[in-house]
C-alpha cells in the first residue's frame, strides 16, 4: 500500500486552526492573531475553532476536541490543520476518534509538534496519510533560516516533489521569546554554533528509507498500543525500510533512556535504516549524557544514529513529513535530508 498525500494547497483554501492540547491564554493572543494574518497574507482563509480556550492545561473537554479535530479533518473545504502548538494532553483524544472513517476521508494535511505528535503519527501509521511534523502556528512568523523550509512550503508541494534540507549550523540555547511583550517577533535568536553529530561510530552516513517519528515524551505513552504500530506500517507501506527520527522536550537523560528503551522493546525502531535524534535543551542525569542516553537504548539497532537534528523543541525548525521517502547524508562538510513525496 502506498501513502497518501493530501491535496497540495492552493490560495483560497481553507486553514482550520483548532487546539486539540493546549489552547491560547489571552496574554498570548496578539501573537495568534499576528500568526494567522501570517497564513492570510499566503492567500488562505483561516478558520479558528472553538477549542482554543488557554485558562487551563486543555482547550476544551476531550469530547469536543475530538469532535472539532474530526470535523475538520472530513471537512473536504479544510486542506491543513494547524494548531498553536502541543501541550500535554492530547492522548485523551486517541480513543475518540474515529479512525474507520479517517481512512476514507480525503487526505488532510495536519501539521505540528511536541504533544501533536500523539495524533499525526498515529494518523500516518493508522490510515497512511502524509502528515508533517514541523513548526507550529504560533511559530509561523519567523523567519526561515538559510537551507531549511517552512510548513508552508511543505504543505503546497505536489505529490511526487523532491526538497533537500540542510543543517543552518546555528541554533537556539537560550529561552524563549516573550509573545506577551513581542507579538510580533519576526526573527530566532540564534546563539550558538553546531551541526549534526554522529553517535554510533565515525565514517559517512548515506541512507535512505521511508520517514516516521515524533516526540519520545509524548509517543511513549503510546508505546507497545495499536496507535503505534510501526511494524505493520514498516511491512505495509514501507518495504525500503525506515528513517526514524524522534526528540526530546525536557526530559532528564535517565528519563529518556527509558522511555526509548521501552519504545524499543515495543518495536518502534523496528525496520529502521537509520535513526534521527534531535537537538535537545533537556538536561543531562549524573553519569549519563542526552547522547548517552541515546546510545544506551538504541546502540544495538547496529544502524547509524545522527544526532543534533533541527526536528525537536529547539529552534530552529526542520519540517518533516511522517510517510515520506528520505535520504539522509552526513559526510564532512555535508549534511542534508532530502524528502520526496511518493
Amino acid at each position: 500500500m502506498s501513502v497518501r498525500y493530501p491535496s497540495p494547497l492552493r490560495p483560497g483554501d481553507r486553514v482550520g486552526v483548532t487546539s486539540p492540547s493546549s489552547g491560547v491564554p489571552e496574554a498570548l493572543r496578539a501573537r495568534l492573531e499576528v500568526a494567522v494574518g501570517d497564513v492570510r497574507a499566503r492567500g488562505y482563509e483561516v478558520v479558528v475553532g472553538r477549542c482554543m480556550d488557554g485558562s487551563g492545561h486543555v482547550s476544551a473537554s476531550a469530547a469536543e476536541r475530538a469532535d472539532e479535530l474530526m470535523a475538520m479533518l472530513t471537512d473536504p473545504a479544510v486542506k491543513a490543520i494547524v494548531p498553536p502548538w502541543g501541550g500535554e494532553m492530547a492522548i485523551d483524544l486517541i480513543p475518540l476518534l474515529d479512525w474507520d472513517r479517517l481512512r476514507e476521508a480525503e487526505p488532510t494535511w495536519v501539521v505540528g509538534y511536541s504533544d501533536m505528535s500523539t495524533l499525526i503519527t498515529p494518523l500516518t501509521l493508522l490510515t497512511g496519510t502524509a502528515t508533517l511534523h514541523g513548526n507550529n502556528l504560533m511559530d509561523t512568523p519567523y523567519q526561515v533560516p538559510e537551507g531549511l523550509l517552512s510548513w508552508f512550503d511543505v504543505v503546497a508541494a505536489p505529490p511526487g516533489r523532491s526538497f533537500t534540507q540542510t543543517p543552518p549550523g546555528r541554533h537556539r540555547t537560550v529561552g524563549f521569546d516573550d509573545f506577551a511583550a513581542f507579538p510580533d517577533v519576526r526573527e530566532y535568536t540564534l546563539d550558538a554554533e553546531g551541526g549534526w553529530t554522529r553517535l554510533d561510530g565515525e565514517g559517512d552516513v548515506e541512507v535512505e528509507g521511508r520517514l516516521i517519528g515524533g516526540c519520545v515524551e509524548t509517543l511513549c505513552g503510546l508505546a507497545g498500543t495499536p496507535y503505534l504500530d510501526v511494524r505493520a506500517f514498516a511491512r505495509d507501506r514501507a518495504n525500503e525500510g525506515l528513517l526514524v527520527y524522534v526528540e526530546v522536550c525536557d526530559s532528564d537523560a535517565f528519563t529518556v533512556c527509558r522511555h526509548l528503551h521501552g519504545m524499543r522493546l515495543a518495536g518502534f525502531f523496528e525496520g529502521a535504516n537509520a535513526v534521527l535524534v534531535g537537538r535537545t535543551g533537556a538536561p543531562d542525569s549524573p553519569s549519563l549524557t542526552q547522547h548517552e542516553a541515546v546510545l544506551d537504548a538504541l546502540g544495538s539497532l547496529g544502524v547509524p544514529v545522527v544526532a543534533d537534528v533541527e526536528c525537536g523543541h529547539v529552534p530552529p525548525y526542520m519540517p518533516i513529513v511522517n510517510g515520506a521517502y528520505g535520504r539522509v547524508v552526513h559526510a564532512a562538510g555535508r549534511s542534508a535530508l532530502t524528502q520526496t513525496l511518493r
